[in-house]
């Protein structure tokens, strides 16, 4: 087992989605921005699963993830302090429920300077510490 994967884990992955987002909307959100911290932390990513018959089963994030509910105003703070910080985070923007792919969903980020970009999720993976002070603001998901 990584030492990244052991308890007590000195890092924290967080994922923060706008409080004013559709069910569905939240879901995909946080389904894209988990793929999003697993591709660029593989170390996070725990063994396959195996049930009881032998059945083999993917391999899931092997660490807790806090989901957090926020205002576009906190996700937009929440964003500034991770880049001051330097922690690497994953974005998903309004503009990108409208297309249907990947280089899509790139391309509608990078027509959009930092600041002005209409976050409605992010995702972050650092030390506790950092974690905690870059979600100021946000509460965890109901």
């Amino acid at each position: 087992m990584s030492e990244a994967l052991t308890p007590p884990f000195a890092t924290k992955v967080a994922i923060l989605v706008r409080d004013d987002l559709e069910a569905w909307q939240k879901l995909n959100v946080t389904a894209f921005l988990a793929s999003g911290l697993a591709a660029a932390n593989p170390d996070l990513v725990g063994e396959a699963y195996r049930d009881g018959s032998g059945q083999d089963y993917l391999a899931l994030l092997g660490i807790p993830v806090l989901v957090f509910a926020a205002s576009g105003e906190t996700l937009t703070a929440a964003r500034e302090r991770a880049v001051g910080r330097g922690i690497p985070l994953a974005v998903y923007t309004r503009e990108m429920f409208s297309t249907g792919h990947d280089a899509a969903n790139r391309a509608v980020v990078a027509d959009v300077p930092s600041d002005r970009l209409d976050l409605v999720g992010l995702a972050l993976h650092g030390p506790k510490n950092a974690v905690d002070k870059v979600v100021k603001g946000a509460r965890l998901h109901p």
